[in-house]
């Protein structure tokens, strides 16, 4: 496995990132002893980097996996906190619930303009705190936006940017594929690190996964890329792709063979929030329950976490 510092914070880490969303009860839902197992595969794989954050839920799993390694695993995590307090309560509890005195990278989750960076004023000035006091070791966002990358590429508070990025532009909010790769150049050349997410663009393109991995693993400005694993078999498979290794038939037969989507249970009552947060305007009510246009969802699961009867999932 490649391994690259990321940025100018001394931090190194594999070139393929353990994309911890998949396993969690957003996705698919996966009991502790079963994400451990996927988790554990890819670090016995090489790989040392795990995204995380606090709305995935998921901490436990990487706890356990944690302690069951004695390997230096670096962990990213975010929080939608947008103040001073909340944002202490975010660091303090993946602290806690990950059993770490220190977390790796700490990030304004989903930012969505320059507005939203102000926003957040209170909580950034509290990462920058707990950097000072070494509670946190580098200070990150991330976004689906053009416009913050630019933004936090000229931030001195900044270290780190997770931008979403694919080979068709899947999911950037406010632009194209070129000029988010303008802005992630820039961004890398001001010594930020930086972490793609999305590279098959929640699922979309998996049946050009080949030709999206080509993409991502040339594009000379990213340090690493975090991708989606909840399986054993694509922990295996995207380990390989990374060490540019060729995937056996028989695995690329099974991977080929699993179908993911987003379904809406019949006990769905309606009340609209899942719609209100779907950024990608895949979600609307009909007929009193919430119905998914699978041409818009990206598979990003952050719906369920809206759902008062956990009534979305991806299957």
């Amino acid at each position: 496995m490649e391994y690259r510092i990321l940025g100018g914070t001394g931090i190194r880490v594999s070139r393929l990132c353990f994309g911890s969303l998949g396993i969690s009860p957003l996705q698919s839902h996966l009991s502790i002893e079963e994400g451990t197992d996927i988790i554990l595969e890819a670090i016995r794989a090489g790989v040392n980097f795990i995204d995380t954050a606090e709305f995935y839920n998921n901490y436990p799993y990487i706890k356990k996996a944690l302690k069951l390694t004695n390997r230096d695993i670096v962990v990213v995590s975010k929080s939608y906190a947008y103040t001073y307090e909340d944002m202490r309560s975010s660091v303090e509890k993946a602290r806690k619930e990950l059993d770490r005195d220190v977390i790796d990278v700490f990030m304004l989750h989903e930012q969505e303009s320059r507005l939203t960076l102000n926003g957040h004023r209170e909580a950034l000035k509290y990462l920058i705190e707990a950097k000072e006091k070494g509670i946190i070791k580098a200070v990150g966002v991330s976004t689906h936006t053009v416009e913050v990358v630019e933004a936090a590429a000229t931030m001195s508070e900044i270290d780190v940017i997770h931008p979403i990025i694919n080979i068709k532009g899947i999911g950037i909010k406010d632009g194209d594929i070129c000029q988010m790769e303008r802005a992630i150049e820039k961004a890398y050349k001001n010594s930020k690190g930086i972490y793609g997410m999305k590279c098959l663009g929640g699922g979309n393109l998996i049946g050009i996964k080949e030709e999206a991995f080509k993409y991502i693993l040339d594009f000379p400005y990213l340090h690493s890329v975090a991708v989606g694993m909840k399986s054993i078999a694509e922990v295996e498979a995207n380990c390989l792709i990374f060490e540019g290794r060729p995937v056996p038939e028989e695995l690329k037969n099974r991977l080929d063979s699993q179908k993911r989507k987003l379904i809406v249970e019949d006990w769905c009552e309606g009340c609209g929030r899942c719609v209100q947060h779907c950024k990608f305007k895949a979600l609307s009510i009909v007929r009193g329950k919430s119905r998914v246009d699978p041409d818009r969802c990206v598979l990003c699961g952050y719906c369920a976490g809206y759902c008062p009867e956990f009534c979305i999932k991806i299957i």
